[in-house]
């Protein structure tokens, strides 16, 4: 494997934490393995990797951008990643203000349920 792709599961494990990745990892195939490369030497080991803005502003943005684009099965994740990342539940909430003006309110809107719903979830499993 690449430094980029060492890097990159590195920068995912401390984002996403050891059991989502494990999950990730024993789930892959022939048929995703070119895919999940991508995904942890680009996203992972470059972008999330690069120290010019900090995780916590990482996960500001990559939650506004899952919102205002509508991809909401990743909301959930990039949420629970905040506990590592140190975005507050009042940062992502901002972001999703910024949505709200920017892309529309109903997709801030969905995206601040999905919130709420992850958070209550991780309140009640201590993730």
């Amino acid at each position: 494997m690449s430094s980029r792709h060492d890097q990159g599961m590195k920068t995912r494990r401390a984002v996403l934490g050891d059991a989502h990745v494990d999950r990730a990892e024993a789930a892959k195939t022939e048929m995703d393995a070119a895919f999940q490369t991508l995904i942890t030497e680009g996203a992972w080991g470059t972008v999330w990797a690069s120290d010019a803005i900090s995780q916590r502003e990482r996960s500001m943005l990559t939650l506004a951008l899952l919102a205002a684009l509508g991809n909401f099965d990743e909301i959930p994740m990039h949420i629970r990643a905040t506990a590592r990342t140190g975005a507050s539940k009042q940062d992502v909430m901002e972001a999703f203000q910024h949505v709200a003006i920017y892309a529309g309110v109903p997709r801030a809107n969905r995206a601040i349920q999905i919130a709420k719903d992850t958070y209550a979830e991780m309140e009640q499993t201590d993730d």
